[in-house]
């Protein structure tokens, strides 16, 4: 490359540090001391205090990793391609933001369709500094360039830490995911390694671009499959400029009532999960609007009103009909009773106004009956009756669940009373949906549901009537459903998100998991996940795959040699057993899930990872030891397989296999892989 360009080029890196800095100044020079009142100041200090963060420059971090430049006929204009937009003190873009409409051929644009370039640069920089550039001409004929070097690296550098974004590498038909329109719920089923989760955090981040007031506003939700998973991603939106999104596990969604302070039997989980359950606890709740027996009689001055039973039931039909929240038709309900008194009013001449309404709605005769006929709820208490009622149970279960599920679902040794309970997820999620029962849950403008495989039926329905009046991404990837109440199709799984024309779109080029190692794993696939596309591994790189029989201190020795992150994940079951091993070796090492610094959980060379708690994440090297351990360990050998396959395509790098004996399904070793660590 050209010296004087790459000079040229770091000249323009300098420059936009220097802008930025300055546009940060401008920002630390402003002040709420002009806002009208308190309220405005308040509000103020919020936006600029987030301006601010928005604005932090790291110096590791490039400002910029790539730039387009038009052709003559377009304007032959020329646009630096970074995660946020810089401009000088002229207002002149020096960096344009990704996500801006001007970026969108930088990732699109090919030879077939060049979309108004002539070439597209990509930077290859090492800790902050721009250490080389390669260029790709979109207008020469032939075929366009098929592997980019700087490109490979990006996706291959070693890295020690949360998960980073991947703005620098998004592939086109990641884009188009990414930039989807706002209205539209997307599903995509990717196959490890090919970038869902990022494509879903990313599209967050556009989204918060494009629509800035509107997501503000009504909120932006990340849902992750637990705890370590969130830390694992935290830094990514941040990285990308963006800090309004809230992140939260499906169990700290419905953590209204309380926390998870039980657990229970896969199958009574599974049962509770089920959506059967939704029409159940629709009973349970509407059951308990009675019926009329008596007159209501209103005193009033020297007069008693009286509204006949028919009357009565009328009015508590009318509100029915009106498909309301079970609170709202029984705040409304007096409203109703007190309407057919003033009718009577009318009709003996008086002309009550809605002062008089309102009193009469007052009044505590009308209250007293109201309230009997349409009883206060709690959750709590109705989802503890039905686990400890069981001729209610069976009345509101009919022809939904069978005898033997009840059963299952009746406490064996009841609490004293629902505050006294102790609830499972499950439980948790029961009485998130008997609470929208009672009074609607608020909808947020997006959702971003990782590893939504994993979620049962009455937990999508937790996250749809979050999004009633939004919208949703949902990632997954059926082939790794690793718990028995598991969507079977994503069909079924828009459905109970009330998003039945949600599109679905399938990634299956795979830039994270080396060949070998995703070609290994694919094995699992036929069992799995028969009706699934295979993943295609688009590196160059085959990366390392080797077996070994030794113990687990010698199957890390290579890996531990090797920069970059490494992870060695073992079956739970084994969890205590690994971890002396590791301490007498004198390794050092965190272990994902209980490490006591949460904000370190990643930065470690070396991880300890539970099986049930490898999803998601990803390692430059990876030891998987006991993999028929690992099957082993779970309610059946299906899921225990799915358990396997995602622990085997975590590698970015190279992967290990340790193992005493490997599950049938897996066909042994491969031809061409030695059986010895470091083949």
């Amino acid at each position: 490359m050209p010296i004087d360009d790459l000079d040229a080029e770091r000249e323009h890196l300098a420059a936009s540090r220097q802008d930025l800095a300055r546009m940060r100044r401008k920002v630390e020079s402003l002040d709420s001391s002009t806002a009208g009142n308190w309220v405005s100041a308040e509000i103020l200090d919020a936006t600029l205090a987030r301006r601010l963060e928005q604005l932090a420059d790291d110096p590791e971090v490039p400002l910029f990793f790539g730039r387009i430049d038009r052709i003559a006929d377009a304007g032959a204009e020329s646009f630096h391609i970074g995660r946020r937009h810089i401009s000088d003190g002229a207002g002149d873009p020096m960096v344009v933001d990704w996500r801006a409409p001007v970026s969108v051929p930088f990732y699109r644009a090919s030879r077939t369709e060049p979309m108004g370039l002539a070439r597209r640069r990509r930077y290859g920089f090492s800790h902050g500094e721009l250490t080389a550039f390669e260029d790709e001409s979109l207008t020469d004929a032939g075929p366009g360039q098929e592997h980019s070097a700087i490109l490979e690296a990006e996706i291959e550098r070693p890295r020690v830490g949360p998960m980073r974004d991947i703005v620098a590498t998004i592939q086109p038909e990641q884009d188009v995911l990414v930039r989807a329109d706002l209205s539209q719920t997307i599903v995509v089923q990717g196959a490890p390694g090919t970038g869902k989760t990022a494509v879903g955090l990313h599209r967050a981040a556009y989204l918060l671009y494009a629509h800035r007031d509107q997501l503000t506003r009504r909120g932006v939700l990340i849902i992750g499959p637990n705890a370590s998973f969130l830390r694992y991603i935290r830094d990514v939106l941040p990285a990308l400029g963006e800090i309004e999104a809230k992140q939260a596990t499906i169990a700290e969604l419905v953590a209204i009532h309380g926390a998870v302070r039980a657990e229970e039997a896969a199958p009574v989980a599974t049962l509770k999960g089920d959506v059967r359950m939704a029409e159940v606890l629709r009973r349970a709740v509407w059951s308990h609007v009675g019926e009329p027996e008596d007159a209501l009689v209103v005193p009033r001055g020297s007069r008693r009103w009286r509204v006949p039973t028919y009357e009565a039931r009328e009015a508590l039909e009318g509100l029915r009909a009106n498909d309301l929240r079970y609170a709202a038709g029984r705040a409304l309900l007096p409203r109703a009773l007190a309407h057919r008194v003033l009718v009577q009013m009318e009709r003996s001449g008086d002309s009550p106004d809605d002062r008089v309404h309102d009193a009469v709605a007052r009044a505590k005769p009308v209250k007293d009956y109201a309230a009997a006929l349409w009883p206060d709820l709690k959750p709590t208490r109705v989802l503890f009756r039905l686990f400890t009622d069981a001729a209610w149970l069976a009345e509101v279960a009919d022809g939904l669940v069978s005898e033997t599920e009840q059963a299952s679902l009746l406490w064996e040794k009841p609490p004293r009373s629902a505050g006294a309970a102790r609830w499972s997820l499950a439980d948790l999620v029961l009485l998130d949906e008997i609470a929208d029962l009672l009074d609607r849950t608020p909808s947020v403008a997006h959702i971003v549901a990782d590893e939504a495989q994993d979620l049962s039926a009455m937990m999508l329905r937790a996250l749809g009537r979050r999004s009633t009046t939004g919208s949703l991404t949902i990632l997954g990837d059926l082939a790794q459903a690793t718990t028995p109440w598991a969507s079977s199709s994503w069909a079924d799984a828009l459905a109970h998100l009330g998003k039945p024309d949600g599109h679905v779109e399938q990634l299956t080029r795979g830039f994270r998991v080396p060949a070998d190692v995703i070609a290994y794993a694919a094995r699992l696939l036929p069992h799995i996940a028969p009706d699934l596309e295979p993943p295609v591994a688009v590196r160059r790189t085959r990366g390392d795959l080797a077996f070994t029989t030794s113990s687990v201190i010698e199957a890390l020795e290579a890996a531990l040699e090797r920069p970059g992150s490494v992870g060695l994940i073992v079956p739970d079951a084994s969890l205590a057993t690994v971890r002396t091993e590791l301490t007498e070796a004198g390794l050092s090492f965190a272990e994902i899930g209980v490490t006591a610094d949460e904000e370190t959980e990643f930065d470690a060379h070396l991880d300890l990872v539970p099986a049930s708690l490898a999803k998601g994440l990803e390692f430059d090297h990876v030891v998987v030891s006991d993999p028929t351990g690992i099957v082993a360990g779970e309610p059946d050998r299906d899921t225990g397989l799915r358990r396997l396959y995602v622990c085997l395509t975590r590698a970015v790098t190279s992967l290990v296999v340790r193992h005493e004996g490997l599950p049938e399904e897996l066909g042994g070793v491969p031809e061409r892989v030695d059986a010895k660590v470091g083949a």
